[in-house]
């Protein structure tokens, strides 16, 4: 039921990896379930995004924010926010930034609550973060194998959030939850912090309560360097890619084993050219039904988080990659990986829309220096 008459705006950043679109549908499926109509804004430097499609086929109304990040693309952040709010008169948005992007605070948080307060209710800055690339910060003092000008962006996301939420607490035990929490409490000293599973809700509840406790926290506007921003994005290659698969023979193929075996195939080919990928997502839709297969931060295996009922004669392959890597690189890699695999399983492929780059120079809409009043 409503409580106001504005809607309550959570934006979730953080770095690529942390799992921020698993966590953003268990906090819709949480808010559904009290409820509570729920309306969701992806945000992508390019068009067809994983994450769009996965939380469509959970059945939640997704606007989509192509091209750029929020902050360069805040007008269209605002309209989307608008179609929402008017055709489905939601209780709660949700949105999802770029995870290579950071000044969200003075970019996003601020002009939402400055330009358009009497509308929105703007909540306390969430940053997600992976604990093996918090702890590589933190504790160890590097990154993987990404360089500085990166960790300089996940740096920064840290510095301005109102809530540090440690995810995957599931892939940890007791005591190394308790490690990470106390580092990164005493890193970033001032910011909430807590563990939470996006997978399994652990912590969830921890998280909520934080964040319906300080409505009108101000996100702190952090001073960011956007020559060493830019250089950081620059270095991730970027490929957004869609394939037709149709079946070649009578009985369809198995879409799941496809999907899975793509994935694999183009992750381990990444790893063996020792190219870091922080974010490798596919989904194949066919009848309604979508199947999701990811690996997601670092070391991470890749799985089959969602799968189709049974054999399709078609469907609709989407991938995206995020790598420290030439994006034409990639992009080969990726054909490469569709073509072998398609060919093992006698399945047709067709390329549909591709996209590979790096991120441009972030030139932001609006940047306040105070979030509110």
């Amino acid at each position: 039921m409503r409580s106001t008459d504005t809607i309550r705006v959570y934006v979730v950043g953080g770095f690529l990896g942390a799992g921020k679109t698993t966590a953003l549908s268990r906090l819709a499926r949480t808010y559904t379930g009290e409820g509570r109509r729920v309306g969701m804004i992806a945000n992508d430097q390019a068009e067809d995004l994983v994450d769009a499609v996965t939380l469509r086929g959970l059945g939640f109304r997704v606007e989509e924010v192509a091209g750029a990040c929020f902050c360069c693309k805040f007008d269209d952040l605002a309209g989307a926010a608008e179609r929402i709010r008017v055709e489905q008169r939601p209780d709660v948005l949700l949105a999802e930034p770029v995870g290579s992007c950071t000044d969200i605070a003075a970019t996003v948080v601020a002009p939402l609550r400055k330009l358009y307060g009497e509308r929105y209710s703007v909540m306390p800055y969430s940053v997600l973060v992976d604990p093996v690339r918090v702890r590589q910060i933190v504790l160890d003092r590097g990154f993987g194998g990404f360089s500085a000008k990166v960790a300089y962006i996940f740096q920064k996301q840290l510095e301005e959030a109102n809530v540090i939420c440690i995810n995957k607490s599931d892939l940890l035990d007791r005591a190394e939850r308790a490690l990470l929490r106390d580092a990164v409490a005493e890193e970033f000293r001032g910011k909430t912090v807590v563990v939470v599973s996006a997978l399994t809700g652990e912590g969830f509840d921890e998280w909520l309560a934080v964040l319906d406790g300080l409505p009108g926290a101000s996100a702190p506007i952090v001073p960011v360097d956007y020559d060493a921003y830019a250089e950081g994005e620059a270095e991730l290659g970027w490929l957004n890619m869609t394939v037709g698969l149709s079946g070649e023979g009578a009985g369809g193929f198995d879409a799941n084993r496809v999907l899975t075996d793509i994935v694999e195939r183009l992750y381990a080919t990444l790893a063996e050219q020792g190219a870091e990928c922080a974010h490798l997502k596919a989904s194949v839709e066919a009848g309604g039904r979508t199947a999701l297969a990811s690996a997601v931060g670092h070391g991470a295996a890749p799985r089959l988080a969602q799968g189709l009922p049974g054999p399709v004669d078609a469907c609709k392959l989407v991938l995206n990659a995020r790598v420290h890597e030439d994006p034409e690189r990639i992009k080969a890699l990726a054909v490469s990986a569709v073509e072998d695999v398609v060919r093992r399983h006698g399945v047709a492929a067709h390329l549909g829309r591709e996209a590979h780059f790096r991120p441009g120079r972030p030139v932001a809409t609006h940047r306040f220096t105070t979030v509110d009043g």
